[in-house]
């Protein structure tokens, strides 16, 4: 009895630790695969990346913008979702203010909003000429 009790242990220890190396090698789900400066990526990671992305339980916000697949739409859509972006942060739209309610820290600086709207800017940019 001991013996099978002893063995079962192991077993279990084994499974627990395969599996937890196993979960080190799997991508970070909140990964945004499309490059971003790392201020950028720090501003969409905090206000923006919870509710716009694949995993969203916010239809909506992720049938607007989903940061997970954006770097597989054409650089028309690309550049229309870029525009949509620098509108919506230009007028104070996003975060939207019922959802600022309950999570305050998630406010856009004046500064955080700068950083987005020259972002999309020079990604505009580079789109556009990209397609000369």
């Amino acid at each position: 009895m001991k013996k099978l009790n002893l063995l079962t242990i192991l077993l279990l220890a084994i499974l627990m630790s395969s599996s937890m190396l196993l979960a080190d090698e799997r991508p970070d789900s909140k990964e945004i695969p499309m490059k971003m400066p790392e201020k950028v990526k720090a501003v969409v990671d905090n206000s923006c990346f919870g509710c716009h992305n694949t995993d969203s339980r916010n239809d909506d916000a992720k049938k607007e913008l989903d940061f997970k697949t954006m770097h597989q739409l054409s650089d028309i859509k690309k550049l229309g979702i870029l525009k949509d972006i620098g509108e919506v942060i230009e007028e104070n739209e996003m975060p939207p203010e019922k959802f600022l309610e309950k999570r305050p820290e998630k406010e856009l600086t004046d500064e955080q909003k700068q950083i987005l709207i020259d972002w999309v800017k020079k990604e505009s940019m580079a789109l556009m000429h990209r397609n000369k």
